[in-house]
């Protein structure tokens, strides 16, 4: 899903908040050339450029001369990272970036960089109306390469880690017994999960398509996870586009900004996301079936779905079906076999881009076809435990001390793990809540839901925390507490709807990978590449689908 900035500062925040550990311990520029800038990439050449090829550091050699070290008055600058120049925002020639602009918006409208407009009618459910280019940065946001060859290297160990969470249901029930009192989403699917056990369901092949996000925190100059997606990780087409965009641009324009187009990492994640569907579906082992989209009512953001289906059955001719969760109820069949049968069409996998909300089951019809999907010997996408396994307790749960050793063997993975966890904290540890009245701003609230828009910020920490000690009820087992982190706050050119602003602005990572198994045999634990959200630095949620947040690339320094 396309999750909010859950632990991110506002611009005043990061200049003037204290260290985290006193409060708790943690561990001009040239005229352009005139040459004609925009070159067409037919769709089928896109499939067969940057998108299949591998994640390298530098996926192209060097076409300019390095970039010059050094620090000026106005530049992007990371206190304490490496310090490779970048664009001195404050001196770029505005006829410079009207051109940019205008380049960039032809490349989106051309490339299928869209979304769909939710101010015209039927743009969520009819393909080709009302569409709009996604919101976008300009130009590639700097990132240490340091920390991006971290996010890269754990991620293959996240994707066995969940995997194996997902497989010990004690564990799962255990963590949530609290917060099922409370939270009657979670309930509902804690309900699913119970019954699976009582009958014994086993998830033999089992297929997760993950986001791990992060932020890099300005004062401990460490890479932080946010949250672990197993459900809906949204952005797989959209995000390949924009490092394409990205790149086209820094071929044209960039020797008048200093910057090399060989800095921004290759992004294969949809064809990485479409081979792994696809050796999935082989695995099922049935030629004539299809994969099944669970998709909301209405979606604008279907064309980065599209993309990875059409990508699907292009490179390996696999059909796929989207439908609702009603549609689902009223068309779904379960065979004697245990076959999942929708529309008369036998399922191999079902792919869930929706579920992950209390509002995608307005109805028990909803809730009845989610049941069935789970009882079919169909491949869930996730399955019901590895929704769980993906929640904000589990992630709290994971980092309490020897937690992580119930499920990982290689003591060197846990580390590398370790160094990645934020504060995460329980409601019932008096201390920590005690902390975050005192000083709100330093922690956020959290609780379990996806999507952007859920958590709580700032002073309405102080507040809810005290209503909850005041009604002393169990409502508390709805939260958790997480460390709020400070990224550094940059300048950069932000589009949406046409229109480009200058803003100050900060950006969160998300690492995609593959996590494919058969009974004891895995299949493929791959990095898949990734996805980078900008947001200007005054709001506190950050979703692009929520309309916070703008999509972009990374610019290794």
């Amino acid at each position: 899903m396309g999750s909010a900035y859950s632990s991110s500062c506002s611009s005043s925040s990061a200049l003037t908040a204290h260290s985290i550990s006193s409060a708790f311990p943690f561990k001009s520029l040239s005229k352009p050339s005139t040459k004609p800038f925009f070159r067409f990439i037919p769709t089928n050449r896109i499939f067969q450029t940057h998108l299949l090829k591998p994640i390298n550091i530098m996926s192209q050699p060097s076409q300019f001369s390095p970039l010059k070290s050094g620090k000026a008055e106005g530049l992007v600058s990371h206190v304490g990272f490496d310090t490779n120049p970048v664009v001195d925002f404050h001196g770029i020639d505005q006829k410079l970036v009207d051109k940019m602009v205008y380049d960039a918006l032809i490349w989106s409208s051309l490339h299928g960089l869209v979304i769909g407009d939710k101010s015209v009618p039927g743009s969520g459910n009819v393909p080709g109306i009302g569409m709009v280019h996604a919101p976008f940065a300009l130009l590639p946001m700097p990132f240490p390469e340091r920390h991006w060859k971290q996010a890269c290297e754990v991620a293959p160990i996240f994707s066995e880690l969940f995997d194996r969470v997902s497989l010990d249901g004690k564990f799962l029930h255990d963590s949530l017994s609290r917060t099922k009192k409370v939270d009657s989403f979670t309930s509902r699917l804690l309900d699913i999960h119970s019954k699976m056990l009582e009958i014994n369901k086993k998830e033999e092949i089992r297929l997760g398509l993950h986001r791990s996000d992060y932020m890099l925190d300005e004062q401990t100059k460490l890479l932080l996870q946010i949250e672990m997606n197993t459900i809906s990780s949204s952005f797989p087409g959209l995000s390949c586009l924009v490092s394409e965009l990205h790149r086209s641009l820094l071929d044209h324009y960039g020797e008048f900004l200093q910057l090399e187009s060989a800095r921004i990492p290759g992004n294969p994640s949809v064809s990485r996301f479409a081979d792994a569907l696809a050796k999935a579906w082989v695995e099922y082992n049935n030629p004539r079936s299809v994969v099944l989209v669970v998709v909301q009512a209405e979606e604008h953001n279907m064309y980065d779905q599209h993309w990875l289906f059409s990508v699907l059955k292009e490179r390996h001719n696999i059909t796929s079906i989207r439908k609702t969760l009603a549609e689902i109820d009223a068309e779904g069949e379960l065979l004697a076999d245990g076959t999942l049968s929708v529309s008369r069409q036998e399922v191999a996998i079902v792919y869930f881009r929706a579920g992950y909300t209390p509002n995608d089951y307005p109805s028990e019809s909803e809730w009845k076809a989610r049941l069935l999907m789970e009882r079919s010997s169909a491949i869930k996408c996730p399955s019901i435990s590895y929704h769980l396994a993906g929640t904000k307790k589990i992630q709290q749960e994971l980092a309490k001390p020897n937690i992580l050793e119930r499920f990982l063997d290689n003591k060197e993975d846990i580390v590398k793990l370790r160094k990645c966890f934020a504060g995460l904290w329980s409601l019932d540890d008096s201390d920590v809540v005690s902390k975050a009245i005192e000083r709100p701003h330093l922690f956020v609230m959290k609780p379990q839901r996806e999507g952007g828009g859920n958590n709580i910020y700032g002073n309405d920490v102080r507040e809810t925390l005290i209503r909850l000690q005041k009604e002393g009820k169990e409502e508390d087992a709805a939260y958790i507490l997480m460390q709020r982190i400070f990224p550094t706050v940059s300048p950069t050119f932000l589009l949406r709807d046409g229109i480009c602003h200058k803003d100050n602005a900060i950006s969160e990572l998300g690492i995609f990978g593959a996590y494919l198994r058969n009974k004891d045999k895995v299949i493929i634990n791959d990095q898949c590449g990734y996805l980078m959200r900008t947001k200007v630095s005054s709001s506190d949620e950050g979703g692009v689908a929520a309309g916070f947040a703008v999509l972009d690339s990374i610019y290794l320094t």
